[in-house]
Order: structure tokens, then sequence, then C-alpha cells
């Protein structure tokens, strides 16, 4: 999120990150997540799952803040984001896609 101004009290602060997860499989393409995703976080792919539908894939990495929309809208439960520290964050490859190979729905879900 861009700011027009900068707080002043803004180093006292902790913005959270997150990390999006998506259970390719599981998604139906309705893409609600994108839709709503506040920051931009998502878009839809150019391929598709085992079902036919395209799924949601992280488009800017890093920017995600943690906020679970994307989960609490998803009415498939494909999709969910997990809190991550700074430094899991700078290393760490975010927007990991879940079950996109040939086993199908990998762990991860809650």
């Amino acid at each position: 999120m861009r700011f027009w101004r900068t707080p002043l009290d803004q180093d006292r602060f902790h913005r959270p990150h997150g990390r999006v997860l998506v259970i390719v499989e599981r998604c139906k393409g309705c893409g609600f997540c994108v839709e709503y995703c506040p920051l931009d976080v998502l878009r839809i792919s150019e391929r598709f799952n085992k079902k036919g539908y395209h799924y949601p894939e992280v488009a800017q990495a890093g920017v995600c803040v943690d906020c679970n929309l994307c989960e609490i809208i998803c009415p498939e439960f494909a999709i969910y984001s997990e809190n991550v520290s700074a430094e899991e964050d700078a290393g760490a490859p975010a927007g990991r896609q879940e079950g996109a190979g040939a086993g199908g729905e990998q762990g991860g879900e809650r």
C-alpha cells in the first residue's frame, strides 16, 4: 500500500507480511480472491488445473499483508495465506502453488 504521505511513527510499527498459498486442484476459478484482494497480489493464471479451470497465482510477491481476505472469501477453501517474518520473506519463494504436480493436492491444508 502506498501512502501519499509518510506517518511520523512509521518506524515504531511492524507491517505484517504474508505468503499466499493456492491448492490448485481444489480451485474452481471463480476469481473472487483476485477481484477482492485489496493490494492486487493475485491474478488469474494462463494455465489450467485438472478440472479445467484457470486458478489464481501470485502476481506481486512480497506485497501481501496477510489480511486473509482471499481465505475468507474463497467458496472452495482453495487459497490461504500464512504470516511470515521479514527474514523468511526475503529468502523463501512467495506464492508457492500447491497441487500443481501430478500428485494432486499436497500438504499444507488447514
